[in-house]
Parts: C-alpha cells; sequence; structure tokens
C-alpha cells in the first residue's frame, strides 16, 4: 500500500454517498445560493444608490444653473425696459430742444446769445523752478561711504 501512494495511486475506492450526505451538501449549496443572492441584491442596491446620488447631484448642478440664468434674464428684461426709457425720450421733441441748446449751441427766436470771448493778454507763466545741481563726489569719498555709511 505504501509503494501505491508513492505512485499517487489510492486503492481506497469511493463509495456512494448515503441520502443524509447528500441532504447535507443540498442544504449548504442551497445556503450558499441564497448567500450569493443576498450578495448580489446589496450590490445591485449600492449601484442604485450611487445612481440616484448622481441624478441628485445633477439635478441640483442643473437647479443652479436654472437660478444663474433666470438671474441673468431679469438683469437684461431690466435693461430692455432701461433702454425702451432711453429711446422713447431720444424720439422726443423735449430730447431735440435739449440737444439743441446744450450740445448744438442753437438759439431760438428772441433769445439773446451770449459769446463769452477769451481775454487778450496771455494767461500769466508760472516762474521757471531751478533745477537742482548734482553733487559730484570724489571716488576716495565713495569708498569712504562704503565703508563707513557716511561722506567725509
Amino acid at each position: 500500500m505504501i509503494g501505491n501512494w508513492e505512485l499517487g495511486l489510492s486503492t481506497i475506492s469511493h463509495a456512494p454517498l448515503a441520502p443524509c450526505h447528500l441532504l447535507f451538501a443540498m442544504s449548504l449549496l442551497t445556503r450558499s445560493l441564497k448567500y450569493i443572492a443576498i450578495a448580489a441584491g446589496l450590490g445591485a442596491l449600492a449601484f442604485l444608490v450611487i445612481l440616484f446620488t448622481n441624478r441628485l447631484a445633477e439635478q441640483r448642478q442643473i437647479l443652479v444653473e436654472a437660478e444663474r440664468v433666470r438671474a441673468q434674464m431679469e438683469s437684461l428684461r431690466a435693461t430692455d425696459a432701461f433702454l425702451d426709457e432711453q429711446i422713447a425720450y431720444a424720439t422726443s421733441d423735449a430730447a431735440v430742444e435739449e440737444w439743441a441748446y446744450q450740445e448744438a449751441h442753437w438759439v431760438r427766436e428772441g433769445d439773446h446769445p451770449i459769446v463769452p470771448i477769451a481775454p487778450t493778454e496771455s494767461t500769466p507763466v508760472p516762474p521757471p523752478v531751478p533745477t537742482p545741481e548734482p553733487v559730484v563726489y570724489a571716488p576716495w569719498q565713495i569708498w569712504w561711504a562704503l565703508f563707513f555709511d557716511e561722506l567725509p
């Protein structure tokens, strides 16, 4: 028998499993299938939770973007209303009259225009400011200042 083990051959024959062994093997198989099903269910649930949180994050970003666009639209509507008022005023007679008096310097009948004339004398010229003369130091004075931090 020792010789057969050395050759890798087994002389022990396998007997067929008893019915109680089959029941035990079946219960192990059904129990492992239950664990596999539970693990797969938990994995699917985790995947769904991840998808749900991603959708919530996308929705939050979309809502922020929508609020930004809404505020921009309100600003543009206010600008449009202001420009409409400006156009209405610019096309009115009052705006034309204001422009004629202030920009074009036109006058109406009966107005006496006054044109200021510059005085004949020239404008006063400020006295020239004397420029200071640069101080020239001898080379030995520069070296002295470098070594002793003061001029001689």
